[in-house]
């Protein structure tokens, strides 16, 4: 007996366009192919010169990776597994199937459409009336890059190792010319021993140089305040003005580090009790008035958050308008950048420190702290912890936790994106921005069918 049902050689084959009957009305593949078509295509980098083989159109790439980073598929093997085995994105192709080069090709050539993308979505909102800028929530994770932290040198091993492999590759080229001369055998792999060990002095001498550019970049931003230290020395009254301040060095520290797979990232620790990791710190600008939408992205190589409050916040498109206020956690003080923000009409609602009295639970089991509460000198912060501790601010800074933080949970736990694909801090950048974008995309129709 048969097993499989024969099938009539004059059936015909079943069609892109039939596929339409296999996907529901309200499914999300929908709503992403037509919100990628706001996208110029000049914003799409295409090969206009005809040569070379016929390409997949450019607003289908962009919904197919917005589609499957919605639904946590993220490499580029995965996606092109998706075109065979996922329903959705085989209607999303049209059957085609992109291969993971393309792809991968793709994504990285187009990050201007990325960009331009995450804008239309963000105007779509506003259309719909579901955006509303007015308050909004910042914060930072830490995220994972992709290069291990066992790739990491220090720069005084790096410079030792920098000596030990001149001197090995100059006894293997001696080795070398007495091998030629003697003709023997054993001398066919000491050419290959010699490029090994100059690819990897090669690396060493980049990465000394890496960091050595690095000390004299981060001096020339402290030398601003040595210049403040000593103006401030010199107007001291009386003879003892004190021990002169040490000018910032341009010599790397024997503990700072550069890796040799994506010298961009940094290791980091989310706390005290956490490990240290490989990561980035990425920034998001989140809508605090209901939609819970992403306003703007950045991501940064530094641990700190407070560096990165005002270019986040300044990032956000005119055409989506400017917020009224801005809450964050105490991560982001720093008194120049929220007097700046101020001075622009955005109020800013963040606490000087952990253990303001608006943060303090109001049951709270835990044991009380040895650690004497921080003393606020500064006027401006004084007036910061003032205005948090009334009713109306505690309110209001509320809001941040039940807004912003969601946000990354449902990046890293229901998209699971928890670590980046692509190296470079440009190119982090603009993926975090799609992956922002995909999240976007997905708040928005849920919002749309509520």
């Amino acid at each position: 007996m048969a097993r499989f049902k024969t099938i009539d050689r004059d059936t015909p084959m079943l069609l892109p366009a039939d596929m339409r009957e296999w996907i529901p009305e309200n499914d999300l593949v929908h709503f992403v192919l037509s919100a990628v078509e706001a996208v110029p295509l000049e914003e799409f980098k295409i090969n206009d010169r005809g040569s070379g083989s016929k390409e997949y159109p450019p607003h289908m790439m962009l919904a197919l990776l917005i589609y499957c980073y919605a639904n946590g598929l993220f490499g580029s093997r995965r996606i092109e597994r998706a075109t065979y085995r996922d329903v959705a994105v085989r209607y999303l192709t049209g059957d085609t199937h992109p291969d993971h080069d393309t792809i991968c090709s793709f994504r990285k050539k187009n990050f201007h459409a990325v960009s331009r993308a995450f804008l239309e979505v963000l105007k779509l909102a506003k259309e719909m009336k579901l955006l509303k800028v007015g308050t909004i929530s910042v914060d930072g994770t830490h995220l994972r890059a992709n290069a291990s932290k066992k790739r990491s040198i220090r720069y005084d091993r790096a410079c030792k190792l920098e000596k030990q492999l001149e001197q090995d590759i100059a006894e293997l080229m001696c080795k070398a010319e007495q091998a030629d001369s003697s003709n023997e055998e054993d001398g066919q792999s000491l050419p290959d021993e010699i490029a090994r060990r100059q690819s990897l002095l090669t690396r060493m001498r980049e990465a000394r140089e890496r960091l050595e550019k690095r000390a004299e970049e981060r001096a020339k931003v402290e030398n601003k305040a040595y210049e403040e230290k000593l103006k401030k020395r010199e107007k001291r009254p009386g003879g003892r003005k004190g021990p002169m301040p040490s000018p910032p060095s341009t010599t790397p520290k024997a503990k700072d580090q550069a890796n040799l797979t994506d010298d961009d990232s940094r290791l980091m620790r989310k706390n005290n009790s956490s490990s240290f990791e490989q990561s980035f710190n990425a920034h998001a600008a989140v809508d605090a008035d209901g939609s819970q939408l992403v306003l703007n992205t950045l991501v940064a190589n530094t641990p700190g958050d407070s560096p990165e409050l005002r270019p986040v916040i300044e990032g956000i498109g005119e055409e989506i308008g400017f917020p009224t206020n801005v809450l964050a956690d105490s991560g982001y003080v720093d008194v120049a950048s929220l007097k700046a923000l101020r001075a622009q009409g955005i109020e800013p609602f963040v606490p000087p420190s952990r253990d303001c009295s608006h943060q303090q639970r109001q049951y709270d089991f835990r044991p009380s702290s040895k650690t004497p509460s921080k003393s606020v000198s500064d006027p401006f912060l004084q007036e910061m912890r003032d205005k948090l501790s009334t009713d109306a601010g505690r309110a209001l800074y509320a809001m941040r936790k039940q807004t912003v933080e969601p946000v990354f949970g449902i990046i890293k736990e229901a998209m699971g994106f928890r670590q980046f694909l692509l190296r470079g801090l440009p190119n982090v950048n603009a993926e975090w921005e799609l992956v922002c974008l995909a999240y976007n995309v997905k708040r928005l129709f849920n919002m749309r069918e509520a």
